[in-house]
């Protein structure tokens, strides 16, 4: 008897339930974007990174000096290839699918970033996310100098001491650095940060299956937030599935018991269970 065949689901399942140092981040991302695409190569695109490396060390011709492979690899990834941040449709979902961003050249800081981080690991670069304030930046951490690279304007880099350039294209001088705002993302708080993206773009038209797919696989990384609770209930309520929205719905009564909206949650759990209009 055959094995049952996994979903794109109890793949990324799989793939984020082990210890933070073994999760393969370009993995664990394009399993994300397998439940969009439900015949998505995986091991295709992760051989794109491994080409994007090899590349880049042919034309290093055995220089191995690590700011020389960074020098390259950045000329590589977004002048010779031209991968950019695609600011005509910043909020475009495909912008947050690994594939997509390899397949268009295409991306958001935080995808841009992955691309960078994954190709530099295979050059053994030292490099790192960074949950910089609004802008997701990587870092290079070498023994003698620490820089701040920003993958979506091309690759753009700065000594760290100088990150408060970044923060005033941001925020136009009205917010000062602080030594918080460089702290290292790990990869589970990166592919966080990558399904939080997903979940406000397809909030923000109302797609409500997709919205609560990205809720849930949010629930695999991190534990269950009031919020998250709150969302799924009104989505799975809204998507038909009452028993379930009114047990989510209940959980988030119990752990948040005094928030802001717990009188319209309770209206709504009213309505479920059949003591007001139905529906929602």
């Amino acid at each position: 008897m055959n094995a049952p065949v996994r979903s794109a689901r109890q793949k990324f399942c799989d793939e984020v339930r082990g210890p933070e140092g073994e999760i393969d981040l370009a993995r664990a991302a394009l399993r994300i974007a397998e439940e969009e695409y439900p015949l998505l190569p995986v091991e295709h695109y992760l051989g794109v990174l491994d080409l994007m490396a090899v590349e880049v060390g042919d034309r290093l011709d055995g220089e191995t000096a690590p700011l020389v492979v960074l020098d390259e690899l950045l000329d590589h990834l977004f002048r010779q290839r031209g991968l950019r941040g695609n600011r005509e449709a910043y909020y475009d979902p495909r912008n947050s699918f690994l594939n997509d961003v390899l397949e268009r050249g295409l991306g958001i800081p935080l995808t841009l970033g992955i691309v960078l981080i994954e190709v530099g690991r295979r050059l053994d670069l030292p490099l790192h996310g960074v949950n910089f304030p609004g802008h997701f930046l990587v870092r290079y951490e070498g023994e003698e100098v620490r820089l701040l690279i920003d993958p979506f304007n091309a690759g753009e880099k700065v000594f760290e001491d100088e990150a408060q350039i970044f923060l005033d294209r941001t925020y136009g001088g009205l917010v000062r650095m602080k030594p918080h705002f460089l702290r290292e993302a790990g990869k589970r708080e990166m592919l966080v940060r990558m399904l939080v993206n997903l979940k406000s773009i397809y909030a923000r038209v109302q797609d409500h299956r997709r919205t609560l797919a990205a809720i849930e696989r949010l629930g695999e990384l991190r534990p269950a937030r009031p919020r998250d609770l709150r969302d799924r209930g009104i989505l799975l309520a809204k998507l038909g599935n009452r028993p379930d929205a009114i047990a989510e719905l209940d959980r988030y009564l119990e752990i948040a018991p005094s928030g802001p909206d717990t009188e319209t949650v309770r209206e709504l759990l009213e309505r479920l269970r059949g003591h007001g209009a139905r529906g929602t």
